[in-house]
């Protein structure tokens, strides 16, 4: 069940990891998508619409942490609300 409150358009910046300041379950549980310079992504850590930059996980290795190794792209953002599409 989505709260009345929230808006229909997704946070400026949003991550996955519980760890971050920018973690939210509550909007990640309403499900958010992705497009990266038009393209519809499935494997973004984290992004930042107004800095323009997405962080995607790299296969299955970790770093010395246990955290998914990531790389991070430059580029258009396109976040949007999954539930919206329906």
């Amino acid at each position: 069940m989505v709260p009345r409150f929230m808006s229909d358009t997704p946070p400026d910046r949003l991550a996955v990891d519980p760890d971050s300041p920018h973690h939210d379950a509550d909007i990640l549980a309403r499900g958010v998508g992705i497009r990266f310079k038009g393209v519809e992504k499935t494997n973004v850590d984290e992004y930042c619409v107004s800095e323009g930059w997405v962080r995607l996980t790299v296969g299955t290795t970790v770093n010395r942490h246990g955290k998914p190794m990531t790389i991070k792209l430059q580029g258009e953002v396109e976040p949007y609300f999954r539930d919206a599409e329906s």
